[in-house]
């Protein structure tokens, strides 16, 4: 039997599957499947729809079993980029996130599958996914990041996850990503 994310994941693997989109997981679930360790009630998806309209995801998504959480979908992508969603059948809120080029692209080509609470997904690697806990930088993101690094240390490609830090700095402007990233480096939760 699987679990309610397991389900949710397996769901949504075979609408994308039908839709030939490809997607990862990343956030929290991500985070725990890397040794972090908190509760989470969401689920994060980003999807690469190409030149596929919202729609035809959205449509095939409520037809497999999700609800929308928002009244004007269209509004709220044009805003965020995001389709917020929920599964009916566990209750359980997903978060779609389109993906634009740059970035995202990158961390599609690097996910791996991995078994989820049952289902095959694919999931961010590990120095992507510390990558974008640097990035959000709140408290819980940090920790996460810190988690996963004191979780994996002996198997990340720190030169490639280096790399797409000092990226994700120079599209964005900032300069704050590497020292962070150099900090939960040197010092990891249980090290």
């Amino acid at each position: 039997m699987r679990s309610p994310v397991g389900e949710l994941l397996a769901t949504f693997a075979v609408v994308t599957d039908q839709l030939g989109v490809p997607w990862y997981l990343f956030g929290a679930q991500a985070a725990l499947l890397y040794g972090a360790a908190r509760l989470t009630a969401d689920v994060d998806v980003t999807v690469d729809l190409g030149e596929r309209p919202t729609g035809i995801l959205v449509d095939a998504l409520v037809a497999a079993g999700f609800a929308l959480r928002v009244s004007d979908v269209d509004d709220f992508v044009a805003r965020t980029r995001v389709v917020p969603l929920v599964h009916t059948a566990s209750g359980i809120p997903i978060d779609v996130v389109l993906a634009g080029p740059g970035p995202e692209a990158a961390f599609l080509a690097c996910a791996r599958a991995t078994d989820v609470g049952g289902a095959s997904v694919p999931v961010a690697s590990p120095e992507d996914l510390i990558a974008m806990k640097v990035l959000a930088a709140r408290a819980k993101d940090v920790d996460d990041a810190r988690a996963i690094i004191a979780a994996q240390h002996d198997r990340l490609d720190l030169v490639r996850l280096r790399e797409t830090v000092r990226l994700l700095e120079s599209a964005l402007d900032q300069t704050d990503l590497t020292p962070l990233l150099e900090e939960l480096l040197a010092r990891p939760r249980g090290r």
